[in-house]
């Protein structure tokens, strides 16, 4: 199992934190390392090693934990690019690319580059230092083409006598290239993180055990995820995941698609069930309230406030907080949440001190944040802080195969609550709902169903297109062209089913009189028998007359 994760670096953008809360078991991990290992480390860098362990304890997951050492890695010694791979030696297999921002590794010829220092490391299993890489009798020149990588140093990682990874440095920002003390200081560096990476490695093992696809149907249906389609499976198969650890999770999809459905799932399954889930919708909430009603305020915080009031953070303490369209929330408000995922702590409105919560933050959006970010609308660290684990929704057009069972499902609740006799729906009915826009998604199929039951007789069992709104109604009939030109059929075989359903539809809509059936096709009745014995269409036996 390979993890990539690579941090960019700018100038004048290194910042020497100090002063960070839970220091003390840091420095005396620290302290532990240096002296099991004999490393000797110079006054004026032990502080900043400090500050490196101190960072590390105090995150929870594995992204933030990558993200934190790529980071303080490019930051201390001034590389542009760090590029970090842990590798499951079990399984050697390739788990995820993750990227900070784009830029030229996008370009294959930058990944091949970094496969070749990576894998030079690894095969060695020894630090590597080469001051102008393209020259570099070790490595292939095709491998670099146009791609501006001059000085590198990596080194690898170890941790229970086990070899875990790599750490990797491209090109010194001061154009001066790396040296052989920016090597050993890097190598000091590695073994300091290779342990908290360690128990990265466990939990992403962990991900990395999926569940039976018939098991993992039947569990979310309890949590009314319905589906069996391939791109359902995958979405229940990252939901499982997300379930099974305490990362932040992004949810991504059109409005409709049951986001807040996979949020409660992933609540329901996790490790905090037993505790509160919370859902607000940030979109739904003045920006002058937001703040009260996400950290709460004391008596006298503004006019009106009579009393102290709790926050949904500290409502949902110890479980899951889901924030639903989290784009609408203001720049301002996206600033204190930073700090507060930062912190894990939070102070009241109009209060003058801090508390610690532990919550889950799980986010959603219906628009592309990253789009938000590179417009200025959405805070980059917060993006980043919420986008550990992002997860697609898919639009319910990416996933035809389960609207029958879907409409079916919804049949059967709204016959319960309304006590019709409502059971199925008419054949043609089921299989034209496969092939509507569906624009507000699973959201709009329950709306329909449940119209169409509302709209029933008490008596009827068959539900059919006649009570359907006028607008689904046009797009039915376009509905047996659709299906035909998504059917992998030659150009005879399309005409000849769009013909079998239109002269099936006239028969059933005239109790299968063919002289009335004729007449609304428009064509002579001699014609109507002759297409009939050519297309095999006959009545069935409940058809005919006595």
């Amino acid at each position: 199992m390979i993890e990539h994760f690579q941090i960019y670096n700018k100038p004048g953008k290194m910042q020497h934190r100090t002063g960070l809360p839970g220091r003390k078991p840091a420095f005396d991990f620290l302290a532990e390392i240096l002296t099991f290992t004999g490393m000797k480390v110079a006054e004026e860098k032990w502080e900043r090693l400090v500050d490196l362990a101190c960072l590390l304890h105090e995150q929870n997951d594995f992204h933030e934990i990558l993200r934190v050492t790529a980071q303080q890695a490019a930051s201390l010694l001034q590389g542009e690019t760090a590029l970090l791979l842990m590798i499951n030696p079990r399984t050697r297999e390739t788990v995820k690319t993750v990227m900070r921002e784009g830029r030229a590794n996008d370009d294959r010829r930058f990944k091949t580059a970094q496969n070749q220092l990576s894998g030079w490391i690894m095969q060695q299993q020894q630090p590597l230092l080469s001051e102008d890489v393209a020259r570099d009798a070790r490595f292939s020149r095709t491998a670099w083409g146009e791609v501006a990588i001059k000085s590198v140093i990596g080194v690898p990682l170890r941790s229970e006598g086990a070899f875990i990874g790599t750490l990797i440095l491209l090109n010194k920002i001061s154009n001066a290239g790396f040296n052989e003390e920016d090597l050993a200081y890097l190598d000091k560096f590695a073994v300091i993180a290779a342990p908290y990476l360690r128990n990265v490695q466990k939990i992403a093992e962990y991900f990395s055990t999926p569940l039976p696809e018939t098991a993992l149907l039947v569990k979310y249906e309890q949590a009314g995820l319905l589906g069996k389609c391939s791109r359902f499976v995958e979405l229940l198969q990252a939901v499982e995941a997300a379930a099974r650890c305490e990362v932040r999770v992004l949810l991504e999809g059109q409005t409709g698609t049951g986001k807040e459905l996979v949020a409660r799932a992933i609540h329901q399954f996790g490790k905090r069930h037993n505790h509160p889930f919370i859902a607000i919708d940030c979109g739904a909430i003045p920006a002058n309230l937001i703040e009260s009603e996400l950290f709460g305020h004391v008596k006298g915080a503004f006019t009106g406030a009579m009393h102290e009031r709790k926050g949904l953070f500290d409502e949902a303490n110890g479980g899951t907080l889901f924030m639903d369209e989290i784009a609408n929330l203001p720049l301002e408000m996206q600033a204190k949440l930073m700090r507060v995922l930062v912190q894990n702590e939070l102070r009241p409105l109009g209060g003058n001190k801090t508390h610690k919560i532990d919550v889950r933050i799980i986010s959603a959006s219906s628009h592309a944040l990253r789009e938000l970010v590179e417009k200025g609308q959405f805070r980059e660290d917060l993006y980043y802080r919420l986008h550990v684990y992002p997860i697609a929704v898919p639009a319910l057009a990416e996933r035809r195969e389960d609207i029958p069972l879907l409409a079916n499902h919804f049949l059967k609740e709204f016959a319960r609550q309304q006590q019709k006799q409502a059971e199925l729906f008419h054949a043609r009915l089921l299989e034209g709902f496969k092939y509507l826009r569906w624009e507000g998604n699973v959201r709009q199929l329950e709306n329909v169903v449940e119209r169409l039951v509302t709209l029933a007789a008490p008596d009827t069992k068959v539900l059919d297109e006649k009570i359907l709104p006028a607008d689904l109604k046009k797009q039915l009939k376009q509905t047996a062209v659709v299906t035909a030109l998504n059917d992998d059929l030659a150009l005879p075989e399309h005409l000849a089913a769009y013909e079998t359903q239109l002269i099936r539809q006239a028969l059933e809509a005239n109790a299968w009189s063919q002289s009335q059936a004729a007449r609304q096709l428009r064509i002579p009745v001699q014609t109507l028998h002759y297409k009939m014995n050519k297309l095999g269409i006959s009545r069935s036996s409940r058809q005919m007359k006595s």
